[in-house]
Formats: C-alpha cells, structure tokens, sequence
C-alpha cells in the first residue's frame, strides 16, 4: 500500500499560537517522526510525504533557509533510526538547487538506508509533477506513442527515484484545503482523496489509522464495473 501525504498547516499551527512559523515546521518534523514509526507499525509499504515544493522556493529566505537546515537536521537524526528499524529512505525532487551539504546529507541517508525491507519512506524535496512530468515528456521525445510504464519510468528517472513510480493507494492532505497541489499528479490517477481540518503538527497515529480504515471501506472499481456476487 502506498500513502502519500501533504503536511500542510505547520505555519497556520504557529500562528495561532503567536509562535514563529518556524516553530510550527520543527513541531511538524517532530509528527513526522510519529507517523512513519505509525505507518511501518501498520504494514504500509510506501510512505510520500511532500516537505518542500518547488513552489515553496518563492517564499521568503529566512523561512526557505531555515526549511533547508531543518531538513538537513533531520535527515541527520532519522538515518540511524531508520536503519534500525529496516526503514528505506529516499528523496525526490530536483536536486540540483539544494545546497552542499544538505545533497551530501541526502546521499549518506539513502545509501546508510538502502538496505531497508519493513517500508520505503519517500520525502518530496524541490519536487512538482507538472515539472517531472514535462520533462519526462522531454526525455522521451523523439518516441512516438511510449507506453504508460515507459513514462512512468521516464518520471522516475526525473525525480531521482529509478525504476519506480509507484501508483498511490491513499493520498491524505491535512490543513483543511482541498486540492493536490501539484503531488504526484500522474501516481494519483486512481488514488483515493483524504482530507482532515487537523494540522498537520496536530496529526496522530490515530488519525492516520482513521484514514486507512476509512480507505478500506471504499470500492475502487479503476473504471470498471463490479460483478454483484451471490
């Protein structure tokens, strides 16, 4: 099973607590911690969390320099846990904007990790589809119809995840808004949609099991018609 889920609300949390933007991502970062250990426990397969889109990088520098060390710092302190835990870490997106250290931080993370089996936890750094998917477009120009999986592979390649784009199961946006925000808009074509007012910073384990009992008790049907039975 894949989830994927947009973290959004941490700056809207702060606010309403008089606090600095910054303090709603480092809370944030605390519940993405929670939720990962949540979605192993749980037997989910492939966790995508969207951190940073490329669209973020319009927001003001002091916020976007401080996402970048919280990332860095983050990744930092998973690496181990995720080792231990059989967890495989992966980062996508573009990556040549991202600076020196925090590449060669990504680096370290997924090689240290590339080992784990128990679930492959996917951080969305610098990353738009509609981008991934022009370039994949790009890439296989000169072909004359290519096939779904030869896209797919040619959107993986572009954001630094070869072989695979996996289809999305359950897509979760926390916040109150209502719309995918340019996330893996070609991997959501058959996902189910989630959407809860919580904050993110305000999200639980609880909550991400309500999801997932909610998604088991739809009928995804890809297009086609079911069979009645009995």
């Amino acid at each position: 099973m894949h989830v994927a889920v947009i973290m959004d609300g941490n700056g809207r949390w702060a606010n309403a607590r008089g606090l600095p933007r910054a303090v709603g991502h480092r809370t944030g970062a605390r519940t993405v911690r929670k939720i990962v250990e949540a979605a192993r426990e749980m037997g989910i397969g492939t966790l995508t969390v969207y951190a940073f889109s490329s669209d973020n990088w319009q927001r003001p520098g002091p916020e976007v320099t401080a996402l970048m060390r919280l990332f860095r710092a983050y990744l930092v302190g998973e690496t181990r846990r995720c080792v231990e835990n059989g967890v495989r870490l992966s980062v996508i997106g573009r990556r040549d904007r991202l600076g020196p250290e925090l590449l060669t931080t990504v680096q370290a993370a997924e090689c240290a990790t590339a080992a784990g089996r128990a679930m492959h936890f996917r951080v969305a750094i610098d990353y738009s589809a509609r981008d991934a998917i022009l370039r994949a477009a790009a890439r296989l120009g000169g072909r004359a119809e290519p096939t779904r999986e030869e896209f797919s592979r040619a959107i993986a390649e572009e954001i630094h995840s070869p072989g695979e784009t996996p289809d999305v199961d359950l897509l979760i946006r926390t916040g109150g808004e209502q719309r995918l925000s340019d996330f893996l808009l070609w991997e959501c074509a058959y996902a189910e949609l989630y959407f809860t007012p919580k904050m993110w910073p305000d999200f639980t384990p609880a909550d991400l099991r309500a999801a997932v009992n909610e998604f088991a008790g739809r009928e995804r049907r890809f297009g086609r018609v079911l069979q009645a039975t009995g």
